[in-house]
């Protein structure tokens, strides 16, 4: 119902569809142009942490606290396409990866980062490094930012290896974005948000939210300078 916590929501590349998703464990789909809304069957057990919708197709996947993730068309929203059941802790986070197609990722609550082929609907590697949130860089996808507790790491998505550690957080990291070319990250706690700068490894600017509680961020789509902040006053 739409009275029901959400905790997450995306748009699909058009941006002709809105996914939002949430504590009724299910999916709401918006048609932008007419507002009038389809769901997905409850099919998730627990809440869906992440929403995303695959690049350029109307294919969304889903994670849950139920240890879950799914797959799902907005064109046929009655129903589940796929299903990866056997996580062995609550999945967190997920992304697809904005050229390769057939592959996207996901984090859990043991700190674990699984590389899924969505073909085959398989894992094809798992590393360390990820528990609140997972993002592929925009557009070309070389890199992937995972964040892990106080600490944002940097990873080379070809070969795995870890190529820079973002720390300076005195709290959890609850949420990270890209700006639009993938040249700078920004990394929010519920006190301090951090921009950073991929060329240089360093922290570039950073706001404190007076006593507030800053949740989430996202970089304006042209305007790289520009960053909208959400949260709690």
């Amino acid at each position: 119902t739409r009275n029901s916590e959400v905790t997450c929501c995306h748009f699909s590349s058009d941006g002709k569809v809105l996914a939002s998703a949430g504590h009724d464990k299910k999916v709401v789909l918006w048609n932008m142009d007419t507002l009038k809304t389809e769901n997905t069957p409850e099919e998730h057990k627990l809440v869906i942490t992440e929403v995303r919708f695959r690049p350029n197709s109307s294919q969304l996947a889903t994670a849950s606290f139920d240890k879950s993730v799914r797959l799902w068309d907005a064109a046929n929203p009655g129903y589940c396409v796929k299903a990866y059941n056997s996580n062995p802790s609550p999945v967190m986070s997920l992304d697809f990866h904005p050229k390769k197609t057939d592959l996207f990722c996901f984090c859990d609550n043991d700190n674990e980062i699984r590389y899924f082929n969505l073909n085959t609907f398989s894992c094809t590697r798992i590393s360390k490094g990820g528990m609140a949130q997972v993002r592929f860089q925009p557009r070309i996808g070389h890199f992937l930012a995972a964040a892990s507790d106080k600490v944002v790491s940097i990873f080379d998505v070809e070969t795995d290896r870890q190529t820079l550690t973002f720390q300076g957080h005195s709290e959890i990291v609850n949420y990270i974005c890209w700006d639009a070319n993938g040249e700078y990250l920004a990394s929010v706690s519920h006190n301090l948000v951090k921009i950073w700068s991929l060329v240089t490894g360093e922290c570039i600017q950073e706001l404190g939210s007076g006593g507030n509680q800053f949740h989430s961020c996202v970089f304006h789509p042209n305007y790289s300078t520009l960053l909208v902040i959400g949260g709690i006053s």
